[in-house]
């Protein structure tokens, strides 16, 4: 039979149980939540970003609550259903990037604050909202370390400047494609190739047949002694389908060089023995992710706002040598 001073004793252990889980669910309930949406989830670019923007959550104590935005009216519904779950602040890649005002406004009505990844809003005019935090790639400077690839490999493989020409696949409506094109020409141009032995190609859509309709249109313009060609454009799809004019053209693919941005696209093309598609310059979902995760928690906690623009640098040439490896690490290849 338990004496009063036992009585007493487990009296006051129940009640700092109770007091100790009911600080639990306190701590839980007080844990803030931050939205992560993206324009197409089945995409392996926005899983990666997504698992690493979950990694931020688990290595700082913040909740990511992950939706898939494909257009314009998920979207604004997107950030209503973040609200009334307690986020107070959203990463986004918008499905199109003229919604901006729209989810800028949205997003005030909630209370909530928002930062742009992978694309950046624009206004109704057309003009970036520089307002908005953003983090993306740095467009000329990624472009400049592509036409440094495809420089590099010209001289790996022992090619004169004088028998070697470079068809530009461009797309100037966008600007970041055209400070893309802009960067790959200007190191193009530095490392030796001649200006007059470039050909601009503009594109009327940005896709592979949008690619091989102008390249198509810019092999004509090759003079007779054009023996080895570069191919380049904005992204791996401009390159793509350049490479493939070139091989329905009579070029062999060991003398052409094509190179391409993102990664993810050129995933099958890599798997093939031999292309004229050499490889791709590869960003960083996995940091993209972890750092606009970070820094929208951050800000929702202590105050601290992103810088108005990122720019992210960091990007890697993969090739068929080391694809399967780098794409595996950053889970973009299983």
């Amino acid at each position: 039979m338990l004496s009063r001073h036992g009585i007493r004793s487990l009296c006051c252990v129940a009640v700092a149980t109770a007091v100790l889980g009911m600080s639990g669910i306190s701590s839980a309930a007080d844990k803030i939540k931050i939205g992560f949406l993206v324009k197409q989830a089945e995409e392996p670019w926005f899983q990666t970003e997504w698992a690493f923007a979950e990694k931020a959550g688990k290595d700082h104590g913040f909740e990511v609550i992950k939706i898939a935005v494909p257009d314009g009216e998920k979207t604004l519904s997107a950030i209503d259903s973040l609200a009334a779950n307690g986020a107070k602040g959203f990463v986004i890649c918008p499905p199109d990037v003229s919604l901006g005002p729209a989810i800028v406004a949205k997003a005030k009505a909630n209370g909530m604050k928002v930062m742009a990844v992978d694309d950046r809003f624009v206004d109704a005019s057309g003009k970036f909202m520089e307002d908005v935090p953003y983090l993306g790639m740095a467009a000329f400077e990624v472009g400049q370390q592509q036409g440094a690839a495809m420089a590099a490999e010209a001289k790996n493989r022992s090619w004169d400047w004088k028998e070697t020409y470079a068809i530009i696949n461009t797309y100037n409506e966008l600007d970041t494609g055209k400070k893309r094109t802009d960067g790959s020409v200007d190191s193009l141009t530095k490392a030796g190739l001649p200006l007059d032995h470039i050909i601009y190609a503009p594109q009327k859509t940005l896709d592979v047949p949008g690619s091989m309709d102008s390249t198509n249109s810019a092999l004509p313009k090759l003079p007779a002694s054009a023996k080895n060609l570069i191919i380049g454009g904005m992204n791996d799809n401009t390159v793509l389908g350049g490479v493939r004019a070139t091989s329905t053209n009579g070029f062999s693919a060991k003398n052409v060089i094509g190179i391409g941005i993102n990664g993810t696209d050129a995933i099958d093309e890599l798997k093939k023995k031999e292309s004229g598609f050499f490889g791709s310059m590869l960003p960083s979902p996995d940091k993209e992710g972890y750092n606009t995760a970070l820094q929208m928690y951050e800000w929702v906690k202590d105050g601290k706002e992103p810088p108005k623009y990122t720019a992210m640098e960091d990007v890697t040439l993969i090739t068929r040598a080391n694809f399967k490896e780098v794409l595996t690490k950053i889970g973009l290849y299983k």
